[in-house]
């Protein structure tokens, strides 16, 4: 998920009770639900760099623990006048777990995927339920953020008591849950659509279902054949339209993609990808050579060149040119 969305469940969390754990954890949350994007300094050796080692260790359970280290050097510094023994280090820590395990709970929601599982899995379990970035999440969440606020003001007007904002953050929480259960509900639906019939007549090997930006019942349907990825746009709150589909050929077996596949590039895309389509040509230049690109379909059509791989071939097959590039953001 994006970082505002982990920073509002850091908030809520917090008022929810883990600030009641020792003094300042209401910063340590807050930091701790950040804290697993750090290894996004990868990003400073490129594109490949960060797909390859971001939501990787930092975001896996087994690295949890020692994340959660790390904002207590925030804690100590605020609380340098007021730590009061070990039992402070220990609610300290609990909060700064509990805000590093809520990142990787909100990241396996969405579609890019978490390594949840290393050092004994390197596979990137998903569960397609929202966006990165998801507007009814902010919405809820902010309730935890600004129920002080109004409560202030209104406590102002009658000349009642403030609240601490634990109720509101509570309430925020427990809208969560049943959005998200909602979601469960809508994509096991898509899902179960696409998995009770034929493509083209032909069976699919594996169906995925991925959210759209907005609209909750609006999906992206996905079924792999043999042959085609068949591209569907579902609204659940209609009757299913297998016309509203594109069809996308597989490319046949060819060594231009042999000789992409030893590239570096393209293992660590393919270790990454769920959907990868191929697509062989030959180069714009003229010059004989061959343009090997893998798109993977979770983020968008070919021709959006979203989360994209191009190797270029020269006349000989040799590889002249090979890159990775995110593309233009835009969620489904």
């Amino acid at each position: 998920m994006d970082n505002l969305t982990h920073s509002l469940l850091g908030v809520a969390l917090s008022r929810a009770g883990l600030n009641r754990l020792t003094p300042q954890a209401g910063w340590v949350v807050l930091f701790a639900a950040n804290a697993p994007d750090l290894d996004i300094i990868a990003g400073l050796k490129g594109s490949l760099a960060y797909l390859h080692y971001h939501r990787g260790w930092t975001h896996s359970f087994a690295g949890a623990p020692a994340v959660a280290l790390g904002p207590l050097a925030l804690w100590a510094l605020l609380t340098r006048k007021r730590r009061r023994g070990p039992a402070h280090w220990a609610g300290a820590y609990a909060a700064s777990l509990a805000g590093v395990l809520s990142h990787l709970l909100m990241d396996w929601m969405n579609v890019y995927g978490i390594r949840l599982w290393l050092p004994f899995d390197h596979s990137w379990p998903r569960l397609d339920l929202v966006n990165i970035v998801d507007i009814w999440i902010w919405a809820i969440l902010l309730i935890a953020l600004a129920a002080p606020w109004l409560g202030r003001l209104v406590s102002t007007e009658i000349g009642a008591q403030p609240g601490n904002g634990r109720g509101a953050a509570a309430v925020s929480l427990l809208l969560l849950a049943a959005y998200i259960g909602f979601r469960v509900n809508l994509h096991d639906e898509a899902v179960r659509i696409l998995d009770s019939r034929t493509h083209l007549n032909l069976p699919a090997t594996r169906v995925a279902a991925f959210p759209t930006a907005i609209n909750p019942w609006l999906w992206t349907g996905v079924a792999e054949t043999s042959a085609f990825y068949r591209v569907y746009s579902m609204d659940l709150l209609k009757e299913f339209e297998p016309g509203r589909a594109r069809t996308l050929y597989k490319a046949p077996p060819s060594p231009a993609m042999d000789i992409a596949r030893t590239t570096e590039t393209v293992s660590v895309f393919l270790n990454f990808a769920q959907f990868p389509y191929w697509r062989v040509g030959p180069s714009p230049a003229g010059d004989g050579g061959t343009d090997v690109r893998v798109s993977d379909l979770r983020f968008g059509m070919p021709e959006d060149e979203r989360f994209t791989v191009l190797v270029r071939l020269d006349a000989g097959q040799v590889v002249r040119e090979q890159s990775f590039d995110f593309g233009p953001f835009q969620p489904r």
